[in-house]
């Protein structure tokens, strides 16, 4: 009897187990390579710290948004165009939209670039390749949220898969490694700069936005026991995603360290990383690092738009195709392709200026949670309200450091 309700509720979970999977694709895109593998060259096993309190970060704030989207029946954004004015939505609409184009042009990037170091292929045809790809994907949308949930797990799956052979090969220090997990250390003023963009990496506004909107496809009932219910299953579909991110996330850091930084290799380019990797640890190393790029910027790159769809629908009420969207979002990547730009500095940097625009996505989040008039009994406690604040406090103040660093030139 006990094996019987164990398959029943396994079958249960599965149910509700997708949205978190389509959200932590943005804890795993090609700006966490960029940030990582540059953490990790630099600096060691210094800021894995960063990972761990990044994570712990994602699943409070994404948690929040899952709920809220459950509570209210509406997206975030949706919820920001009532309880807001018309002019401070066009303001959350301003930065929501340069965080996606930002996050895009890392996504767009990461893909292109895997593209290139796997098949050799010119990067203005990869960047095509990468388009049309990400074309398909969002095709798949028309078939229902689940079929596009299952393609983004497998990419999932193939980076994790890709991951556990580089930390194989890597044989890393594990001691080294627990002891900066747990104990936070920022060297000098670069390493504020690389823990910011990881931060940036990690922790994502555009996907604050969407999770609220991929709840809904199981979000029919109205009953307060039933939405409780739902928000259990999401809160372990949110530990079981978010975890593999954080395992995927650490694995970068960790193989950088063990292999760039030991050798004295500080790497500038992920071109560099893929080519490093070679020499150091063998033809199968460099390919699952390009095929987890590859991976990593397709999918995310799909949810970038799905992301851009809910904001520009629910905050300003424009409404435009997905292949309308997905032009705009890729015509910045694809200007620093043919211009020639350093992909891995872009890629940082984008990172970087989404740790600005992220306050932007949780204050309202917020705001709207804990206030009893559209949360219900899903309101949230003193405790969160001070945590979230705490959170914001942190991310803010993060910033303000990396402001006065840039421009007293101590970076």
């Amino acid at each position: 009897m006990g094996g019987h309700n164990k398959v029943s509720r396994l079958k249960t979970l599965l149910k509700f187990i997708g949205p978190a999977f389509i959200v932590s694709v943005a804890y795993i895109d090609p700006g966490n390579f960029a940030t990582n593998i540059s953490g990790g060259s630099v600096f060691n096993y210094n800021l894995l710290w960063v990972i761990l309190w990044s994570n712990i970060l994602a699943i409070f704030l994404q948690s929040m948004s899952a709920k809220l989207g459950i509570a209210t029946g509406k997206n975030l954004p949706e919820m920001c165009s009532v309880v807001f004015s018309r002019r401070t939505n066009w303001f959350f609409w301003g930065c929501a939209e340069l965080a996606a184009m930002a996050t895009d042009m890392a996504e767009f990037l990461g893909a292109t670039l895997g593209f290139y170091l796997l098949f050799h292929v010119p990067m203005i045809l990869a960047g095509v390749f990468t388009g049309i790809i990400t074309f398909i994907i969002l095709f798949l949308q028309r078939y229902g949220q689940k079929i596009v949930e299952r393609v983004i797990c497998a990419f999932v799956a193939v980076i994790f898969a890709a991951y556990s052979i580089e930390i194989f090969l890597a044989k890393p220090d594990w001691g080294e490694v627990g002891l900066h997990t747990l104990l936070p250390s920022l060297p000098n003023g670069q390493a504020v700069l690389i823990a910011v963009g990881m931060l940036g990496a990690t922790v994502m506004p555009h996907v604050i936005y969407l999770h609220s909107q991929l709840v809904q496809s199981r979000n029919h009932d109205t009953s307060d026991i039933k939405k409780k219910k739902h928000l259990k299953m999401e809160k372990i579909d949110i530990a079981i995603a978010m975890n593999i991110a954080f395992v995927v996330n650490a694995s970068m850091v960790v193989v950088a360290a063990a292999v760039f930084f030991r050798n004295g290799v500080a790497v500038n380019s992920i071109e560099q990383a893929q080519k490093s990797l070679q020499p150091l640890l063998g033809s199968l190393s460099s390919g699952a690092f390009g095929i987890a790029l590859l991976a990593s910027g397709l999918s995310s790159s799909a949810v970038g738009t799905m992301a851009g769809e809910t904001i520009m629908k629910g905050f300003v009420g424009i409404k435009l195709s997905s292949n309308v969207i997905r032009l705009i979002t890729m015509f910045p990547a694809m200007v620093i392709i043919i211009i020639g730009v350093n992909p891995m500095l872009t890629l940082l940097l984008s990172q970087v200026f989404l740790s600005f625009a992220l306050p932007i996505a949780i204050i309202p989040m917020l705001i709207i949670a804990s206030k009893k008039k559209w949360m219900g009994v899903f309101v949230n406690t003193k405790l969160t309200n001070i945590l979230g604040i705490l959170v914001t406090a942190i991310i803010v103040l993060l910033n303000a450091v990396l402001l006065y660093l840039t421009f007293s030139g101590n970076i």
